[in-house]
């Protein structure tokens, strides 16, 4: 079964006097469970295309699918619900609460949903410190972790809801080499034990090595996948 369903997918934004075309007719299907790079370019349209899968933006024209729903025509309601139950975030700037310790920071959107008690919130944040590495650094904030570390507890972050979806943008953009393969490596890991589908993008030709299934993305199409 394919968790997300994406046919014509356009994406335009005007500029001044012109118009600058994102996505230009993206068709894509990904199944449950995928681990999946988006790989191109800088302006290619990778991060409109991740934007628009998370909900964040919105399609000039096309269908787009997360599960049985199609998402396009939703009221701002429907949309931050999807976001909220359904799909977990992880960007390259990290985008951690830094007055938040590690515990808290992973804890955030569970508190958000409002629908456990405070003992089931950290219970469940515990467990993904721990599945991360990070059981030590509970209580560290932000600024006390290195670049790797801010970004297990991000992973951890995302994965916290029970999402049936984490996009990544570019996750290992800010890292060194051998950090950012321990972040993807990690990445995969917790796509199979939290059986969570994974869409990463990259202009890292040494990630597509992770990758289940790779799509190239060149000036706003997918040329190959």
């Amino acid at each position: 079964m394919n968790i997300i369903e994406i046919k014509g997918l356009t994406k335009n934004y005007p500029l001044d006097t012109t118009t600058v075309h994102a996505l230009r007719g993206v068709d894509l299907a990904v199944p449950e469970g995928e681990f999946m790079s988006i790989v191109g370019p800088s302006g290619s349209g990778k991060t409109t295309l991740l934007n628009i899968m998370g909900c964040i933006d919105t399609a000039t024209e096309g269908s787009v699918k997360i599960g049985d729903r199609e998402i396009t025509n939703l009221s701002d309601k429907e949309i931050t619900d999807i976001r909220l139950h359904k799909i977990g975030f992880i960007f390259q700037t990290f985008n951690l609460i830094p007055v938040l310790d590690v515990l808290e920071n992973v804890e955030f959107p569970l508190l958000l949903m409002k629908d456990q008690s405070a003992s089931e919130v950290r219970k469940r944040a515990e467990k993904l410190v721990e599945e991360v590495g990070l059981k030590e650094f509970s209580a560290h904030r932000p600024g006390e972790l290195s670049g790797g570390q801010r970004q297990r507890v991000a992973i951890a972050r995302a994965l916290v809801t029970n999402p049936d979806i984490v996009l990544a943008d570019e996750p290992t953009a800010n890292l060194d080499s051998v950090t950012g393969a321990q972040i993807l490596e990690l990445m995969r890991q917790m796509n199979q034990l939290e059986k969570t589908t994974f869409i990463f993008s990259t202009h890292d030709p040494n990630v597509l090595q992770y990758a289940k299934h790779t799509v190239k993305i060149k000036d706003g199409r997918i040329v190959e996948q």
